[in-house]
């Protein structure tokens, strides 16, 4: 069977593609696995998380924890932006907006009583994410919800001269 063509705007999207680890709450929370990829010949990309034995979770995470997730983004050419498929193990289920523009990785979405709105800026590179999740109740009062950052899996051997990855300009 034969692969769909790829929109051109989905290669900004090549410096996620990776393995990753994630933390979130002041680092309390991780690592988590989280890994991104290209599937149907480039068409989507994927992006899977889930804890290990060596992830700690907080009693109040724990209780609540989305793991795994699977989130599936592709483009929408109509929109000039990209959308995302958002899924995880307590049967949630979302729809994002997404950008990634100038280093900044945004996602948002609108939903009555509950917004939420993410941001994240890449640094070291390209080898690290900081940033954050935001939520509101009325789309106008925002509030932080929890920091996230993500570590590229092997970036210090790649800053140090090993291995190779991708960069953010």
């Amino acid at each position: 069977m034969r692969q769909p063509t790829p929109h051109g705007a989905l290669r900004k999207l090549d410096v996620l593609v990776g393995e990753w680890e994630m933390w979130a709450a002041g680092r309390s929370v991780g690592p988590v696995r989280t890994e991104f990829g290209w599937v149907e010949g480039g068409a989507f990309l994927v992006q899977r998380a889930d804890v290990g034995p060596e992830t700690a979770l907080p009693d109040e995470w724990a209780s609540h924890a989305p793991f795994p997730t699977v989130a599936l983004t592709g483009y929408d050419e109509t929109a000039g932006d990209f959308s995302t498929l958002y899924a995880d193990g307590r049967g949630v289920a979302r729809t994002y907006r997404m950008q990634l523009t100038d280093g900044v990785w945004t996602q948002w979405r609108a939903a009555p009583g509950f917004h939420q709105r993410f941001r994240a800026t890449f640094r070291d590179g390209g080898d690290t994410l900081d940033g954050g999740w935001e939520r509101s109740d009325d789309g106008e009062l925002w509030r932080l919800d929890f920091d996230m950052t993500y570590v590229r899996i092997g970036a210090s051997a790649r800053r140090s001269g090993g291995g190779s990855g991708g960069c953010v300009s």
